[in-house]
């Protein structure tokens, strides 16, 4: 029997940023209610962990705490199931049957900054870590999968990214030179970009998916040029051995869904630039 199933790519809640997205994400998994969700990872940004940052000068680290990162991504998590939470709290009131989808996340580099840290700092071993994400996650009903940890569901491949094992690089280039290296039906986030593409082997559809972008603020290590990439989630109908028929659903859409204007209009109305 096939299923539906709704996939997150990275979200990097991080403090300050704006998250409203996750509001609309929510409430579309209560409209829609796929049987499976799939968070690609990368919820929670870490940006005080960030090895990359500390090798610039001291100021690009100023201000930066782990303890109020690793809040802000339990916040979001909050945030994208108060929908789901209000729909339950509802029908339980009447006595009505609740809607509990499958959930997963596969946790990515930016969670798994905690764990090169320690690496560096062995006296904090057993003090922080991934545990403590996916205790929270567990929590409330999700199935963690490590860092580059696979998970089969319904044949489809879900990991952060998916990499050679001959050197360890994740695998690059065009999505049916992908397929071919990977070999079946895989989805994956960490690449700010948009790319499907279908493999037909014998009579057996194998589908790639790479996704990498559902938030709404704009990364500076992008630059001015590189922010315009695709935003948004994917939902899979039908999934059955790997093959489906995607939707892909833009954070734009969602906005005019929800806030009634584009997301353009309403970036520029809820949070201005100054001038």
């Amino acid at each position: 029997m096939s299923r539906t199933h709704l996939f997150i790519p990275d979200t990097q809640v991080k403090p300050g940023v704006p998250l409203d997205h996750l509001d609309w994400v929510g409430q579309y998994i209560v409209d829609r209610k796929p049987d499976v969700i799939v968070h690609a990872g990368d919820h929670y940004d870490l940006p005080s962990m960030s090895a990359w940052d500390r090798k610039k000068t001291a100021s690009a680290f100023e201000g930066r705490r782990y303890r109020a990162d690793v809040q802000a991504g339990h916040d979001g998590l909050i945030r994208l199931e108060g929908p789901l939470d209000a729909y339950n709290a509802e029908r339980r009131r009447y006595k009505e049957k609740q809607y509990k989808p499958e959930k997963h996340i596969t946790w990515g580099n930016h969670e798994h900054r905690i764990e090169r840290y320690i690496e560096t700092a062995g006296e904090l071993e057993g003090l922080l870590g991934i545990f403590e994400f996916d205790e929270f996650w567990r929590s409330r009903g999700w199935t963690t999968h490590q860092f580059l940890e696979v998970a089969e569901i319904d044949g489809v491949h879900y990991s952060h990214y998916f990499y050679n094992p001959l050197t360890g690089r994740p695998w690059g280039g065009m999505i049916q030179t992908r397929l071919k290296s990977i070999g079946y039906t895989f989805t994956q986030g960490h690449t700010q970009t948009l790319d499907h593409g279908v493999r037909y082997v014998g009579d057996q559809q194998q589908h790639g998916l790479v996704a990498g972008s559902c938030y709404l603020h704009d990364e500076d290590f992008k630059g001015p040029q590189g922010n315009h990439h695709w935003r948004g989630i994917v939902v899979k109908h039908e999934v059955q051995a790997g093959a489906y028929d995607p939707m892909f659903v833009s954070l734009n859409y969602l906005c005019n869904r929800y806030e009634g204007v584009s997301l353009d209009k309403f970036m520029a109305k809820r949070y201005p630039v100054a001038a």
